[in-house]
């Protein structure tokens, strides 16, 4: 099939090229023509495990980029709306999604063939249907349903592991206006035989995306208020408490031989320093004020964010217990980044943590594999040194706050335990064995 992919971020790229990898032939568009080069060139704009080499395969072959969407759409069978939508606070912004929409309808206005568009970003239930239907058929003169379909096709991918969630889905789920729509996008992911599908309207596949993402959320700030408890009770360990919980047969897989496999949901179902990224945050929030516009309380979802955003603060308050004040205490903050393996740092907790430290007048060495031009960019220019690999990083630190989850960081106790002066080590996400340290304080535990 012929496909137009209308922006580059993380959803669209990594889409448009594992459509490529499947055999379709695709067409990336995006305003940006410094992004544009760079992936005519093969080159990744972002860091995505897996994504600069499908790019090395298919750039110039089924996958190719352009700043021209009128070339784009009249070229292909399908076009994917992959543009951001930004999060104010008390609604998503919906400008990228109107324009694109508007710029798309009037290509359809000199196209004959039918042509189906979907929705792949995350927009509030209702907006397929009430804002980008309405906007393709004024510009383009013509009747959706009768003369082009409209759908919703929402992406499940998990920055950093985007590649592998595109190409092994869980599920597939096909939103359209009527059965032309779903049938084209079936035909897109042809590819994917065995993999379940939900074919529905677009409202609907518009709300299982916000649900998905809810209910994550939701798990993380369970866990959290559980280690609030654990820390306060004393004597208890929020990551054993955890523990015990995955092995539920709610959250593991009974496999023939008797031996029962822990399901992925369960590391949404640990203690740490709040999550952040693109999605939970702004989906929760979003999905809880459009409640709230609609008379639903949305209590529990507000809990949910009221939680997350103290975790960060739990960090200065276990760092508090060794340091009366914070001035002048060199303080290294290990990870940037809002998970491991991507360089995205939208929402990370380590920007609250980073920027409170300073403020309590510490010493800030930040260091992150990856993700430390993207923080560079958004944290305060004065008050912070970026390290350039950990044994940098942790050299002659007081106190170490481990606030990403990066494979590496694992092995922080052996660069501890060669410093003359052991520092504080604050585990924000439970990964590191509290026994080989000897000042240690985590999320979840009083020690």
């Amino acid at each position: 099939m012929r496909v137009s992919v209308v922006g580059t971020g993380y959803v669209g790229l990594v889409s448009g090229a594992c459509l490529a990898d499947k055999g379709h032939d695709v067409v990336c568009v995006d305003i940006d023509p410094e992004k544009v080069e760079r992936i005519r060139r093969g080159e990744a704009p972002i860091y995505e495990e897996g994504l600069d080499d499908l790019l090395a395969r298919h750039v110039g072959r089924g996958l190719r980029a352009t700043t021209d969407l009128r070339d784009a759409v009249l070229g292909t069978d399908l076009t994917l709306i992959a543009v951001g939508t930004p999060f104010d606070g008390q609604r998503i912004d919906l400008r990228f999604v109107r324009e694109v929409a508007r710029q798309i309808g009037a290509v359809l206005r000199d196209k004959d063939a039918y042509h189906v568009v979907a929705v792949k970003s995350t927009v509030v239930p209702g907006t397929t249907d009430r804002v980008v239907l309405p906007l393709l058929e004024e510009a383009s003169g013509k009747r959706a349903g009768r003369d082009f379909g409209v759908g919703m096709n929402p992406e499940f991918l998990t920055e950093g592991v985007a590649v592998r969630d595109f190409l092994r889905p869980d599920r597939i789920v096909l939103g359209g206006i009527d059965e032309r729509t779903i049938a084209r996008l079936d035909e897109l992911y042809a590819a994917f035989p065995d993999v379940p599908r939900v074919r529905t309207n677009n409202t609907t596949a518009e709300m299982i995306k916000y649900a998905s993402n809810s209910v994550l959320a939701t798990l993380i700030s369970f866990s959290n208020e559980i280690a609030a408890l654990c820390s306060a009770l004393g004597g208890v360990d929020v990551a054993d408490v955890m523990r015990g919980v995955h092995l539920a047969q709610y959250f593991t897989t009974a496999l023939e031989d008797g031996r029962r496999v822990v399901a992925p949901i369960t590391s949404f179902l640990e203690a740490g320093c709040g999550f952040g990224g693109s999605c939970l945050p702004k989906d929760v929030a979003a999905l809880a004020a459009q409640g709230r516009e609609a008379g639903v309380g949305m209590r529990l979802l507000s809990a949910v964010l009221d939680i997350n955003r103290e975790q960060p603060g739990r960090m200065l308050e276990l760092l508090g217990r060794h340091f009366p004040s914070l001035s002048g205490v060199r303080v290294t903050v290990l990870g940037l980044a809002f998970k491991p393996d991507t360089d995205d740092v939208r929402e990370s907790p380590a920007l609250p943590i980073v920027a409170r430290l300073i403020d309590a007048g510490a010493r800030v060495t930040a260091y992150d594999p990856v993700a430390t031009e993207s923080a560079a960019r958004v944290l305060p220019r004065e008050g912070v040194r970026f390290a350039r690999d950990l044994a940098d990083a942790v050299a002659g630190a007081q106190a170490i706050l481990l606030v990403t989850r990066w494979r590496e960081f694992e092995a922080l106790h052996e660069w501890v335990q060669r410093m003359q002066e052991p520092p504080v080590v604050v585990d924000g996400r439970r990964v590191l064995d509290r026994t080989r340290f000897a000042r240690y304080e985590g999320i979840g535990v009083r020690v």
